[in-house]
């Protein structure tokens, strides 16, 4: 039999005493042919459209305001497409505060609403140019963001204003959901990176390796991984859920979503989560120099440290797409390139029961668990997936508790 056939013998059938079915639900580094992945929906399921809040009369500029709740909180999102003249402090946050203001109005079961305001010439949505204007309001605080004025703006720390011009982004985000950490490169270091995955599979991460493949195999930690965050009225609906079911996680945050949502990176450092580095364009980093990957690891690193004061340590590359340089610039910059062993593919929209079952099912010690912070079908069974993994006897935490640093 040829070695390479062998490794991969090996890694389907190996490890913990799995069945060969349970070996499906293991990632598996790439290259041809292709390994065995954990079985999700056939074909791409749209996400249930959001409920709309009508406001009558309209609000000029307003593209849509939605909602959807967690179980427990019910938040708000509205987006608003401004002119190019009238894109002054003052009018943004006239548009901002009467926006708030009615939904508020409108919908008197909100515990919050949150606001983005583009320049509507050149709005392109997830990769466009950054909004002009974002804003979180909890109900608790409306008086007071009603009372702020343009020379007053600094006092509210849930409100963002763009010091720029808003540009288009210096590169195109990459749509790949993560699905299977996917290895490019020569048969050898396919070789490599697969023994690799091997060895931590059955002695945990190596010390020293740059690569995080899975947690210690004997000890009950489960981290717990979201990508893409932050986003508006998503982040404060997945902060409340965690929150409840007293866990904490790891969040693998797109720079540009950090810069134009501050206040929500810095939320979820105050409650005790883990922020990782997911590119600053969410970019697919395999085949760009290696002056761009630096700079995208570098830039997000730089922007998540000034707003937490925390190190960076953690690093996922979009889509699961890596390369021996990927793993080398990270390493660099001082970052451990982190994927995961459960993925239920919420990005897929299978339903949360079908969300719950995968995830249930391939629950592990040592094990990481991929979701998305934006996947609305995750919401409802967090704290349900926190009180089953205490009934196993596992813990549901970050990253960096599992590996003990």
């Amino acid at each position: 039999m040829h070695r390479w056939w062998f490794y991969l013998l090996l890694l389907t059938l190996v490890g913990c005493g799995r069945s060969p079915a349970e070996a499906g639900s293991l990632p598996t580094v790439q290259s041809l042919p292709p390994g065995e992945v954990q079985p999700v929906a056939p074909g791409f399921h749209p996400a249930p459209p959001l409920p709309q809040i009508v406001l009558n009369p309209e609000v000029p500029g307003l593209r849509r305001l939605v909602y959807l709740s967690n179980g427990s909180l019910e938040a708000a999102h509205g987006l608003l497409l401004v002119p190019r003249n009238q894109t002054q402090p003052a009018q943004l946050l006239g548009l901002a505060q009467q926006v708030v203001q009615r939904a508020y109005a409108a919908r008197e079961s909100l515990g919050m609403v949150d606001v983005s305001l583009y320049r509507a010439e050149d709005y392109a949505g997830f990769g466009g140019p950054l909004p002009l204007f974002t804003a979180s309001v909890p109900k608790v605080r409306l008086a007071e963001f009603l009372r702020l004025r343009p020379e007053t703006l600094a006092l509210y720390d849930h409100l963002w204003l763009n010091p720029n011009e808003p540009t288009a982004p210096a590169l195109k985000p990459s749509r790949l959901a993560e699905h299977r950490p996917t290895f490019e490169g020569s048969h050898n270091e396919l070789l490599n990176q697969q023994r690799l995955q091997l060895q931590q599979r059955q002695r945990g991460a190596l010390p020293g390796s740059g690569l995080y493949y899975h947690g210690p195999p004997n000890s009950n930690k489960v981290a717990l991984t979201f990508d893409d965050a932050p986003h508006p009225m998503y982040a404060p609906l997945v902060l409340d859920a965690l929150q409840r079911a007293g866990v904490r996680a790891t969040f693998f945050v797109i720079g540009r979503n950090a810069e134009a949502y501050p206040y929500f990176v810095r939320d979820l450092a105050r409650a005790g989560h883990e922020l990782g580095n997911h590119t600053y364009h969410h970019v697919r980093l395999v085949g760009l120099p290696e002056s761009v990957m630096r700079d995208e690891l570098l830039r997000t690193n730089q922007l998540l440290q000034g707003l937490t004061g925390q190190p960076v340590r953690f690093f996922r590359p979009p889509g699961g797409r890596y390369d021996a340089q990927v793993l080398r610039v990270a390493k660099s910059v001082g970052l451990t390139t982190a994927f995961w062993t459960d993925d239920p593919g919420d990005f897929n929209n299978p339903g949360s029961r079908a969300i719950e079952r995968r995830t249930l099912r391939f629950l592990r010690k040592g094990g990481i668990v991929l979701l998305h912070d934006n996947a609305q079908q995750t919401l409802p069974i967090l704290v349900k997936l926190a009180e089953d993994a205490r009934s196993r006897g596992l813990e549901l935490t970050t990253l960096s508790a599992q590996a003990g640093r």
